[in-house]
């Protein structure tokens, strides 16, 4: 295994990745399809992409909700937990056009945040299995930030938030409209890369392999833990065994 470990019941503990499933160790896997987050995920959080939108999403809160800029976002962070995104909470409370929201929040200039990836380029394209964008955000968006990237084309497909009729990550329905819409029949042949723990959970829970992207170390609940989409090759290269 590379590693020494020890056994627990129904895991196996190693220094690089402790609780790791048995059914994960003795039935080696072929994995057909590969189910990537789009932001924090293919750049980096330093980028600051995500936290300007965040800002403009408590900026258009504040056509509904009459509070100061701090009250704004620790209710958009209410409906996060409470209801997967920003957008469902409105709609759950408000009358929101989703056209305008989606164009008003990601309305950036993308450029002054992300830059061209030419290594993240060729290792995408260097992998075997289908590889699709499973995104809450819109289509528009995830173009874009593909475009710049340079990643275009590196993809069989986005699934956004329109894609899965708006039962967006967490939501277990979303995980099994993107099961449907890339064609798997069975979620443990596929990979799912997050940021995010929260969405994460319940695509392991549903028989995917979970990746946490961004993050060190090991964490329990994920199968593995890398850095950077850069590193895949180090911490999982028996996705480069099955030949497309």
């Amino acid at each position: 295994m590379g590693a020494r470990g020890e056994w627990a019941p129904g895991y196996y503990i190693s220094k690089a990745y402790p609780f790791i499933p048995i059914s994960r160790i003795i039935t080696p896997v072929h994995f057909e399809s590969l189910y990537f987050d789009l932001d924090d995920t293919l750049y980096p959080a330093s980028s600051g992409l995500w936290d300007a939108i965040r800002g403009r999403m408590n900026i258009y809160m504040q056509k509904f909700i009459d509070r100061p800029v701090d009250e704004i976002a620790k209710i958009r962070q209410q409906y996060l937990e409470q209801y997967g995104t920003t957008l469902r909470g409105l709609q759950a409370y408000y009358e929101v056009d989703t056209e305008e929201y989606l164009a008003f929040v990601h309305d950036l200039p993308l450029e002054e945040f992300i830059k061209p990836d030419p290594q993240l380029r060729q290792l995408i394209l260097s992998l075997p299995q289908k590889r699709w964008i499973f995104t809450n955000s819109d289509r528009n968006h995830a173009s874009r930030v593909l475009k710049i990237l340079g990643l275009d084309d590196c993809f069989d497909g986005i699934i956004d938030i329109l894609a899965v009729e708006f039962a967006c990550k967490p939501d277990k329905a979303a995980y099994q409209k993107a099961l449907q819409i890339g064609r798997d029949d069975d979620p443990q042949r596929c990979v799912i890369f997050d940021d995010s723990l929260r969405n994460l959970a319940p695509a392991r829970e549903l028989g995917f392999f979970t990746i946490l992207v961004g993050k060190n170390g090991s964490d329990p609940q994920v199968d593995r833990v890398i850095p950077s989409l850069h590193e895949l090759t180090h911490h999982l290269p028996e996705l480069w065994e099955k030949a497309r």
